[in-house]
């Protein structure tokens, strides 16, 4: 009996260990900077927003600075036409922390199941609003004129899943029928929208 409770506890202790352990290790460097690193990531500039969702987002991560690397950081710069949307999407990998600098923002996000809350305000110039790592969120111009913001992301490579592209738009689409159930939607709606992305 004594040599059961022995593997148990020995057991026990190893999967804790495995669970504690397992996390982003720690930089091996204090920096990593190129001597070619660009100097102009282009957040002066206004972003393309001639598209359907009427916005651009400008992302600076470790793919345009190298010196990202290790340093678990990033950020956006998202423009805005008037009724322009950054579409509902999540980033896997990161918290956003958003400031308006031009125009007026409806923004907001979902917490998760079983109680899927809207927690939302408008934003004006100088307002601040954080989204939590991997919860649904949005940004919506609700200003007649263009907006801009930044975001800083808590990771070099936040990743980002927009929601209707993952859901009506993957590839190989997502049977109609998981869709037309989940959904609640008849199928020639779901088939619709899929023929959309």
């Amino acid at each position: 009996m004594k040599g059961v409770c022995f593997l148990v506890t020995v057991a026990l202790m190893a999967l804790a260990s495995s669970l504690a352990s397992a996390s982003d290790p720690s930089p091996m460097q204090d920096t990593c900077v190129a001597i070619d690193e660009p100097k102009d990531a282009g957040l002066d500039k206004s972003g393309n927003t001639s598209n359907p969702v009427a916005s651009n987002v400008t992302t600076v991560n470790v793919e345009q600075i190298k010196g990202l690397n290790t340093l678990g950081i990033s950020m956006v710069r998202i423009d805005y036409e008037p009724y322009g949307e950054n579409p509902p999407h999540t980033h896997p990998r990161a918290t956003e922390i958003l400031t308006v600098l031009e125009g007026t923002l409806y923004v907001g996000f979902v917490t998760s199941n079983p109680e899927n809350r809207l927690i939302s305000k408008v934003l004006y110039k100088g307002d601040v609003f954080v989204f939590p790592i991997g919860l649904i969120h949005f940004q919506f111009n609700v200003g007649k004129t263009n907006a801009v913001a930044i975001a800083g992301l808590s990771s070099q490579n936040p990743g980002v899943i927009t929601i209707e592209n993952a859901v009506f738009g993957s590839d190989p689409s997502i049977n109609a029928d998981v869709l037309t159930r989940a959904f609640q939607l008849d199928k020639n709606v779901v088939n619709y929208l899929q023929s959309r992305f």
